[in-house]
């Protein structure tokens, strides 16, 4: 089969690989289309290595038709040959075939093309994760989620406007604001123009005080924020895109007992995320069916083009979900 390896100099070439051999509980999965995520970016990069067992190039979701089924998976019941399905992977997916653990498996919802089930998993888990998991989010709270204009954002900003939240997200300028529009946040902070500080400044002395931030940014700007938000304020870092370090007061954090809280959603255990993506199937999955939570699907692009795909989100010019198909 084919799939879209890593070089030595850092780049994306398709290349011809060895089949996935089915292990116990596995499912055979031929591939129609896979999103990307700055996860496979990093993993280019050499900083964010797949779980071990994994293949080595990258790819965290897929959507396609199951093809085959080890006797454990056929045992159970659970799938059939000819279901059409989208998966989380721990990486892998930028190929022909996958091999998937069946806890790993989700139907696509109906009314879903493949494309957009490609989007689903990984952003649609992360976003549960952080929403609920990590952070406890609750109707009424004020809702902070940083670069609005990303495919994670897409998808986190309506699940959070439709359990209730209010929401708060930046973008670098007017025209990926313009973009976001839809996505019905309640504040869109363009950061060329506004200080996010100033913004959770004001919201607070109008009694709507930061609640929960899922920040993909990190920078300075992380410890300025909190003398602004609630009391049990959670603020999760997911990524530090704009930067590593930041200075923070910790008599802030220990007054307010805020929780500054790391997460990754590749690094759980299959059993953990295999529970995830259940709940999406029965909290979220009748929201996407009614089209009050879906993907922004920004771009179409043939796999081949996998270089130019990423080179889309490195250089912040996509508006939503990058998905390459075959």
């Amino acid at each position: 089969m084919r799939a879209i390896v890593i070089t030595d100099d850092k780049r994306l070439e398709m290349r011809e690989v060895a089949m996935p051999t089915l292990r116990a509980d596995e499912v055979l999965i031929k591939v129609e289309a896979a999103a990307v995520n700055r996860a496979d970016l990093m993993q280019v990069e050499g900083t964010y290595p797949p779980p071990p067992g994994c293949p080595d190039w990258p790819g965290l979701e897929v959507a396609g038709e199951i093809v085959a089924l080890s006797p454990e998976a056929e045992k159970s019941g659970k799938w059939q040959i000819g279901a059409r399905v989208c998966a989380l992977l721990g990486g892998g997916g930028y190929a022909e075939y996958v091999a998937v653990e069946q806890g790993m498996v989700m139907p696509i919802p109906v009314g879903v093309s493949a494309i957009e089930a490609a989007a689903l998993p990984e952003a649609f888990a992360t976003a549960y994760l952080n929403l609920f998991v990590e952070g406890g989010a609750k109707a009424g709270q004020t809702f902070l989620m940083h670069a609005g204009a990303s495919g994670l954002a897409s998808v986190v900003i309506p699940m959070a406007k439709a359990f209730g939240l209010r929401v708060i997200t930046t973008v670098l300028n007017e025209k990926a604001a313009q973009s976001i529009q839809h996505l019905g946040a309640d504040v869109i902070v363009d950061t060329s123009k506004e200080d996010i500080v100033e913004v959770l400044r004001r919201e607070a002395e109008a009694g709507r005080p930061l609640n929960l931030a899922i920040d993909c940014l990190g920078s300075a700007k992380v410890g300025e924020c909190f003398p602004h938000v609630a009391y049990m304020c959670k603020w999760i870092m997911i990524a530090t895109l704009a930067g590593d370090i930041s200075p923070v007061n910790m008599r802030t954090m220990f007054m307010k007992n805020i929780r500054l809280i790391g997460s990754t959603l590749r690094s759980k255990t299959p059993a953990f995320k295999a529970e995830i993506l259940a709940k999406l199937v029965k909290d979220i999955w009748p929201l996407v069916e009614s089209g009050k939570v879906r993907p922004t699907i920004w771009r179409v692009m043939p796999i081949a083009e996998a270089n130019e795909a990423h080179a889309l989100l490195r250089e912040g010019k996509s508006a939503g979900k990058v998905v390459m198909t075959w």
